[in-house]
């Protein structure tokens, strides 16, 4: 009896040279990069590129017929740029939306660091409430909050609170649009304390203050730093929540809002030479808080 057998031939399985692994990850890394720098290009570097540009008067001469930005010739009109920051109103404008902004961000900082301590270290009733509660600023267009001040606060308010054309109105406002930056960067770090040093810490005599100063404190001001870097950054730009109970005139008239109104005069270059000092003054504030949280730190791990 003659029996017939299928064999099918070993197929080889062994593992990728190390050639391969490396070609793979090389090919890994750089389609990664690639598609990072191409996001970050078209939603980041772009607009900020172009805002500058417009702001300093930069515009190519493209007669030339080469696609290449280097081939091209390019003007400038600085001293408009000049006389747009220069202006007295607009120094105004840009004054008092950055000494508003430091004043909110730094109350919330400390706020911040408060409610996130009770929503961490405390149990009650509503927690979860008020723990949703802290991220509404964040879902909630800023011009529905600019309806809800100005009701609350206006000429007709309820409370018998009038904060229309104040600064303290303008004030009020930014406070609830940055709260969240404060609670949010200070709170995960509060949930993974280890708590064991705490307790070390009063086994050996230490009081309440002296553990709050010496252990606690010196944990939060790291992602205090950074929320206060991110709600100063949030303040100093912010439109919605500010517009209606500014009211328009030229004391409560901030930075962006006096932007705002150069666009509507189709003032461009006007409008982003203003909104070009609102950006470096946000990446100073925002690089100089980032520095000292990781000074900082590191001096804590030495």
């Amino acid at each position: 009896m003659v029996t017939s057998v299928n064999e099918t031939p070993a197929v080889s399985t062994s593992p990728p040279t190390v050639r391969s692994r490396r070609l793979r990850r090389v090919v890994s890394t750089v389609t990664a990069g690639g598609l990072l720098s191409t996001y970050l290009s078209i939603i980041v570097i772009l607009p900020v590129v172009a805002t500058i540009a417009t702001g300093v008067g930069a515009s190519p001469d493209t007669t030339s017929g080469s696609w290449w930005p280097g081939d091209w010739v390019w003007h400038s009109n600085f001293s408009a740029f000049v006389d747009a920051i220069g202006a007295p109103a607009a120094w105004h404008a840009i004054w008092l939306s950055v000494w508003l902004s430091l004043l909110a961000a730094s109350v919330n900082t400390v706020m911040g660091a408060l409610i996130a301590w009770v929503l961490v270290r405390d149990r009650f009733r509503g927690q979860k409430f008020i723990e949703s509660f802290v991220d509404i600023p964040f879902a909630l267009p800023t011009i529905v909050a600019g309806v809800v001040f100005i009701y609350l606060y206006g000429p007709a308010s309820p409370v018998h609170v009038n904060l229309f054309e104040a600064w303290t109105g303008l004030f009020v406002a930014l406070l609830f649009v940055s709260l969240p930056f404060s609670v949010r960067t200070i709170q995960p770090v509060l949930v993974a304390m280890d708590r064991d040093v705490e307790h070390a810490a009063r086994t050996l005599g230490a009081s309440p203050w002296r553990v709050t100063r010496s252990v606690i404190i010196p944990s939060l001001v790291s992602p205090a730093l950074a929320g206060f870097g991110l709600a100063f950054a949030r303040c100093v730009g912010e439109f919605g929540s500010i517009s209606l109970i500014g009211g328009g005139i030229a004391r409560t008239t901030t930075a962006s809002t006096y932007i705002y109104n150069l666009t509507q005069g189709f003032l461009w270059q006007g409008a982003a030479a203003v909104s070009t000092i609102l950006l470096l003054i946000s990446v100073t504030v925002l690089t100089g808080a980032t520095w000292f949280a990781a000074s900082f730190h590191d001096r804590r791990a030495l």
